[in-house]
């Protein structure tokens, strides 16, 4: 029976890291500096549940490495610009071997550009006040394994459900927790990895209500 691969390593820079973030140094520089840090903005938030929904089926280092291909495809994550794309455009990005090449996934961006903006106008604060509304309450205690690590949870499947009802697409609970984990609603590093004190505790949501973001008139 092979041995399980340790939680944590410590590199030879003396710092211990989530083993995950030591298998590369695209890994190690996206697990030390992004993973778990708390990310606003419309455009940053929309390129997070984008390359979260691209990355279902794949390894995440595959996205990771084509992030800068996706940025340039996919106009910066302008959500304007996306939601105006085309049967045309659709074609240029299925033609284009820096991106994922799936065409389900690109109709559901450009889907998705559209639902920000419909967000944009009928929630106060937008995207970021939408998505920052379903942090948890409280930090969960630091995991100290994998399996302390959810795949869902509740705070997610309402997420997932209330972007499915701004007409958002492949954002179920799964994706919508792993964009959680990626903009620093949850701080899931293992305990005892340098960069869960660097991310910090989660800021917390700003509530309106109960977890949905309050509409304007």
């Amino acid at each position: 029976m092979a041995e399980a691969r340790p939680e944590l390593i410590t590199g030879e820079d003396g710092r211990t890291r989530c083993s995950w973030g030591t298998s590369s140094e695209d890994y190690r520089a996206y697990h030390d500096q992004e993973w778990g840090r708390a990310v606003h903005g419309e455009s940053r938030l929309f390129e997070r549940i984008t390359l979260e929904a691209f990355q279902s089926g794949l390894a995440w280092i595959t996205i990771l490495r084509k992030r800068e291909n996706f940025r340039a495809a996919f106009r910066d994550f302008d959500a304007e610009q996306v939601a105006a794309f085309g049967e045309d455009d659709v074609t240029r990005l299925l033609g284009d071997p820096g991106i994922v090449r799936n065409r389900a996934k690109i109709n559901a961006a450009v889907r998705n550009a559209r639902a920000v903006l419909e967000v944009r106008s009928r929630v106060e604060g937008g995207l970021d006040a939408l998505i920052w509304s379903f942090a948890p309450d409280r930090a969960a205690p630091a995991p100290r394994r994998s399996a302390d690590v959810p795949a869902t949870t509740p705070e997610s499947a309402a997420l997932a459900k209330a972007l499915k009802r701004h007409g958002f697409a492949f954002v179920g609970p799964t994706t919508a927790y792993a964009a959680m984990q990626a903009c620093g609603l949850v701080n899931d590093h293992f305990l005892g990895c340098h960069a869960r004190d660097a991310a910090g505790a989660p800021e917390g949501a700003k509530k309106i209500g109960t977890g949905a973001a309050g509409r304007r008139s």
